[in-house]
């Protein structure tokens, strides 16, 4: 019918494809049209039927999910949303999936039992008509490899870095992160949007490809220059004034933008004890995370970078903050790292 949402489903599991089936063809807007049952097939159904969103099992023979996501992002950009197992190695994956081109993950509940699978279809579908609002090719667009800048004498600035990110968050901070300098002379907090078990698997990662030290917040670090601190899944990230130093909590309080963590609640701590030394940078996601704290920023004289949409996979989370008048600079992902290391 017209008007509804195409979707593709590739599932090795006969039980899986009949659940995904049954979900999403019970909703009005959307309609599955076509089923693959293994990764070769996936490819060659997304040539040929052109879905507007496929949902892709990470573990199928003949091709994983991760070899096919790279054929169809080269033969025939689509949106995908990746469903992966919950395990550490499950977390890997779907990072790797994010890089390579898909839009966003489902996490499967307790492992891959496909029995509870029905627990997470509201939000399978969210994820659908979500990645309607993404422009495929901005998940095949070829990234610049981060040149990493230096700085001949860091000086101790007094200075911290707050960084927000959402849908194609991954994305963006692996153009920012990689690139500052071993002596970058900021602590930086990273709020990026995932559930739990998938954010220690993105602060190794980047780790691994910084100069930078990234490491999985926790509760009662004490914030380092030349650190990055990724808030965990399911928790908000806030900080306090221990004596000299600074050190970082975690929090269970309500979602806040329906998210945990959320920009908003790491930004309004910060702001309170850094003033106008806090630096706030916004990059891709969907709603309006980092808005309020933006405006907090600006409150105490603090600057706000937003990033551009030509680097958004959705430019939802920067345009807001620039709609309000909050951004100094409006830059693409890979020109964020000059500019923070021009201002700290």
């Amino acid at each position: 019918m017209a008007g509804q949402i195409r979707v593709m489903i590739a599932d090795d599991s006969a039980f899986m494809r009949m659940i995904l089936k049954d979900i999403i063809d019970s909703q009005p807007d959307m309609k599955v049209i076509a089923i693959a049952k293994d990764g070769l097939e996936a490819v060659e159904l997304a040539v040929k039927h052109k879905p507007d969103v496929i949902t892709m099992d990470v573990e199928m023979p003949k091709l994983n999910g991760i070899e096919a996501l790279k054929l169809i992002m080269r033969k025939a950009p689509t949106r995908v949303i990746m469903v992966s197992s919950l395990t550490e190695e499950g977390a890997e994956i779907t990072l790797t999936a994010l890089e390579i081109g898909a839009v966003d993950f489902l996490p499967k509940p307790a492992g891959s039992v496909s029995m509870t699978f029905r627990q997470v279809a509201g939000q399978l579908i969210e994820k659908i008509r979500n990645a309607m609002k993404v422009d495929p090719r901005s998940l095949s667009m070829r990234r610049p490899k981060p040149r990493v800048l230096t700085i001949r004498k860091p000086a101790a600035t007094g200075k911290i870095v707050v960084i927000g990110s959402s849908t194609g968050g991954p994305r963006s901070l692996d153009m920012v992160i990689p690139a500052l300098p071993a002596n970058f002379p900021a602590p930086i907090l990273i709020v990026q949007h995932m559930p739990a078990g998938f954010t220690k698997s993105l602060a190794q990662r980047l780790d691994k490809q910084s100069n930078i030290h990234v490491k999985e917040a926790q509760e009662g670090d004490v914030v380092k220059p030349g650190w990055a601190y990724v808030a965990p899944g399911d928790y908000h990230l806030g900080a306090k004034a221990s004596g000299r130093n600074v050190t970082l909590y975690l929090d269970k309080s309500p979602k806040i933008n329906n998210v945990r963590p959320a920009v908003d609640f790491t930004l309004d701590k910060v702001a309170e004890i850094y003033k106008d030394k806090t630096i706030a940078v916004i990059l891709t996601g969907m709603g309006k995370d980092g808005t309020k704290g933006a405006f907090k920023v600006k409150f105490y004289k603090g600057i706000v970078i937003a990033e551009s949409k030509e680097t958004c996979v959705v430019f939802g989370m920067p345009r807001s903050v620039i709609e309000e008048g909050y951004a100094d600079y409006v830059l693409p992902a890979y020109d964020i790292p000059k500019k923070l290391v021009e201002i700290v």
